[in-house]
C-alpha cells in the first residue's frame, strides 16, 4: 500500500511541475551526427580569412562562422 502512495504522490510533483514549467519549454535545435568528406574549411579569424584549414567534421562541430568547402571548392556549410 505505501508503494502506492508513493507512486501517486510522485505523479502529482511530475504533472505539478510540468504545469510550472510550461512556459519554460525552450525549442532546441539538433545537430546531424553526420561526418562530412571536407576538402578543408576556411574562418574568418584565420590571417587572411582564405588560409585553408584542417575541416571540422560538420558545421555542428566547426567554430562558428567556418566554412566547409568540398575538394572542388564548393561550398557544404557554413557554421552558425
Amino acid at each position: 500500500m505505501a508503494f502506492n502512495k508513493v507512486g501517486v504522490i510522485f505523479l502529482v510533483m511530475v504533472i505539478c511541475g510540468m504545469i510550472i514549467l510550461e512556459g519554460e519549454v525552450k525549442r532546441v535545435e539538433g545537430c546531424e551526427q553526420v561526418c562530412y568528406e571536407a576538402a578543408y574549411m576556411t574562418c574568418p579569424s584565420s590571417a587572411s580569412g582564405e588560409e585553408h584549414l584542417s575541416p571540422a567534421c560538420n558545421c555542428c562541430l566547426a567554430p562558428r562562422g567556418c566554412t566547409l568547402y568540398n575538394s572542388d571548392g564548393s561550398t557544404i556549410c557554413t557554421a552558425n
